[in-house]
């Protein structure tokens, strides 16, 4: 490192960097030639000596096997200062075309909260360097914490301009809830499209593919990866609309056929993020749920609401409660994961402990009793074990992280959702989408009609972007970060609402 340099420093220098790659830049309908880093780098799931380091060897991204006529040796290096004086670990690994020239490398051995530079080489190119950094070590209670959340990226919706603000930003890591890719065909509805997916409805490996490598050419997409490292899971939209265990919404698959087109969506889900090798794919699937921790400040459950919920007992739209949404068989984690996180809640010692999902767990009435049954809401009686065990063991500090709606939703989990004096067991911060669902239309009388339903809710906005959490012993502080449009390439990002939370107390406080 040069004499003189600070991690600030160092952190805008990067930063320069970044921001220069996001630079709005058309995305051509063919990305071809000799450089194997078309789709950029990545890094994810911080641990205290490591994270994992992916990228994937991609010169032509709509060619059979992205273009790689065979298997390629990678080298990888990580320093600790951008310039790469000092290198801290290299190596080597080779690709296979059976799992798409994929690079998954986990390193371990590294200092403990502090950033890393990395970047690969390969058939004589070097590829864009990207920032790690290692989670606190376990025993110690850092300063702060600052991630965001975010998900939810349409390709024809909208433009990718919030992950560039990310970029800028640079937490210490981003919790992706899911839907990275749409698996459906040419957008044929009312919004207009700022860009179109190449391809159909995406059911083969190959096809799942290709939808990544598309997504993934973004220049926001990848300097937001490059910038931090990303915890990422999966909703819907990776494999298809609404699926639960071995079924698809209206997709007209028997389980036996959809098993087939879920499996080989989840390897291109995992072929394309930086997940480590207990996340790999088999013939049963994935285990997803896993748990980080960031020194004794904050633990981190990440968990998966798709792949072991039984089938929606009400269908899966917005419609009128129904007897079935109470079945007591009725699973949303299924009962290992929930055993599972039950445990990990039960025995955690950090001082916040945080749930990364999916679907809205909080109630949420659209009004006149209409709820959405691919929620929590179609699943009563899982979430009332869950509300049950947060009410009699009382974990430090729970939170619950969600996404899939496309608004802001910031409300409180309650032990009697039809009495607003019960009991408030956790706060819940459901965020926006980056691009899902365009620029939003004028409420009109829509938010003050969900409100009023809905006595927990704190706040409900209809814009697309991210939120950004900063977090200390003592409190949890909460920016809702708002572009002010998805359709022009340079539109800046505001402040439109902040909350926090204090410890010991789980109501959510306007700021």
């Amino acid at each position: 490192m040069p004499a003189g340099t600070t991690r600030r420093a160092l952190l805008l220098a990067t930063g320069a960097a970044l921001a220069g790659c996001a630079a709005p830049a058309p995305i051509s309908s063919r990305t071809s030639g000799t450089d194997p880093f078309t789709l950029g780098v990545a890094s994810g799931d911080p641990w205290p000596d490591g994270f994992v380091l992916w990228t994937r060897l991609v010169p032509d991204r709509l060619a059979p096997n992205g273009g790689m006529p065979a298997a390629a040796d990678v080298v990888w290096e990580i320093a600790r200062d951008p310039y790469f004086a000092t290198v801290e670990r290299s190596g080597t690994v080779r690709t296979q075309a059976a799992s798409a020239h994929s690079v998954h490398v986990e390193i371990g051995g590294l200092a403990p909260a502090r950033d890393y530079w990395y970047r690969f080489r390969a058939n004589g190119h070097a590829s864009p360097t990207g920032r790690a950094r290692t989670a606190p070590a376990p025993g110690t209670l850092p300063a702060r914490l600052a991630f965001v959340t975010c998900g939810c990226n349409h390709f024809e919706h909208g433009l990718f301009t919030a992950y560039r603000h990310i970029a800028r930003e640079a937490p210490d890591f981003a919790f992706h809830y899911g839907d990275y890719i749409y698996e459906y065909g040419t957008y044929r509805g009312p919004l207009p499209r700022a860009r179109l997916h190449e391809g159909a409805m995406c059911r083969t490996l190959d096809d799942y593919r290709r939808r990544y490598a598309q997504y993934k050419s973004d220049p926001d997409l990848q300097a937001a990866h490059a910038a931090t490292p990303f915890v990422v899971s999966y909703d819907d939209h990776e494999v298809a609309n609404n699926w639960s265990r071995e079924y698809a919404q209206s997709s007209g698959d028997d389980p036996a056929v959809f098993l087939a087109r879920r499996n080989a969506a989840l390897q291109a889900w995992y072929e394309h993020l930086p997940l480590r090798a207990a996340q790999r794919p088999t013939a049963a699937g994935t285990t997803m749920y896993r748990a980080l921790a960031f020194g004794d400040l904050a633990a981190f459950d990440v968990l998966d609401t798709r792949q072991y919920r039984t089938r929606q007992p009400c269908g899966d739209a917005m419609q009128p409660a129904c007897p079935a949404m109470d079945a007591p068989q009725a699973q949303m984690l299924g009962p290992a994961q929930e055993s599972w996180l039950f445990d990990r809640l039960a025995n955690s010692r950090a001082r916040w402990n945080f749930l990364g999902q999916q679907v809205a767990m909080m109630r949420i009435d659209g009004g006149d009793r209409i709820f959405n049954m691919d929620s929590w809401a179609g699943y009563t009686a899982a979430r009332g074990r869950l509300h049950a065990f947060l009410a009699q063991r009382r974990p430090s500090n729970p939170v619950v992280l969600t996404g899939d709606w496309h608004r802001n939703w910031i409300g409180e989990l309650k032990a009697d959702y039809d009495d607003p004096r019960s009991a408030t067991l956790a706060p819940e911060f459901l965020a926006t989408s980056i691009s899902s669902d365009g620029d939003p239309a004028p409420d009109g009388p829509r938010r003050a009609r969900v409100l009023a339903a809905n006595p927990h809710l704190r706040h409900y906005s209809d814009r697309r972007g991210y939120m950004a959490f900063e977090l200390t012993a003592s409190r949890l502080d909460v920016r809702l970060r708002s572009v002010a449009s998805v359709v022009r390439p340079d539109a800046p990002v505001e402040t439109t609402a902040r909350f926090s939370v204090v410890a010991g107390d789980p109501r959510v406080h306007a700021a």
